[in-house]
């Protein structure tokens, strides 16, 4: 993975996941995220990789190593709508939302659909560009701040834990939920 990018396995750690907890990754895209969280998480846990894009979770799939494919699920689902993720409510111990936020239209759908899901006090890792870098990233009108996010998810009844450097061009913030 090139420097421009984050660290999706340095950042999880920031969840402080455990052996057997579930995950729900929010806009999985290719799951480098899923993968790293199925590391920890371990065959008595669950990753659930959920995206919009059909094809991309085939490609997810397909690329996920043998000792990961029991513990990722990967999901055809709508994070934006109630319901959308196809998970029970208070069901995941953790929502990874890397790289997603700037691509949500919806966000109160989406801020909805994470609070369901998730169980009381559960915790959610946001992780997203600080920025537009010419061509690398989303362009800047698209681009969610890290005080527009904190601010976002603070509204919607979250608490902050921290925030944090999550790789060169990203932000981390960590958040439970109430």
């Amino acid at each position: 993975m090139s420097a421009a990018f984050s660290d999706p396995r340095e950042n999880v750690l920031q969840l402080g996941l455990r052996e057997g907890m579930k995950v729900g990754d929010f806009g999985a895209g290719s799951g480098h995220y899923s993968r790293a969280a199925a590391a920890i998480v371990g065959h008595e846990g669950k990753v659930y990789a959920i995206d919009v894009q059909e094809d991309i979770l085939k490609h997810l799939k397909l690329n996920t190593h043998e000792e990961h494919q029991g513990i990722i699920e990967a999901i055809w689902g709508d994070i934006e709508k109630p319901g959308g993720t196809k998970l029970r409510d208070a069901s995941l111990d953790a929502v990874i939302l890397a790289n997603t936020l700037f691509q949500v239209e919806n966000r109160y759908g989406c801020l909805d659909e994470i609070k369901r899901v998730l169980k009381p006090g559960g915790k959610l890792l946001v992780v997203d560009w600080a920025g537009s870098y010419g061509g690398m990233g989303p362009s800047s009108e698209k681009v969610v701040s890290e005080r527009d996010a904190e601010e976002f998810f603070i509204n919607g009844g979250f608490y902050k834990v921290k925030s944090f450097r999550a790789g060169p061009h990203h932000y981390g913030l960590l958040f439970t939920a109430p």
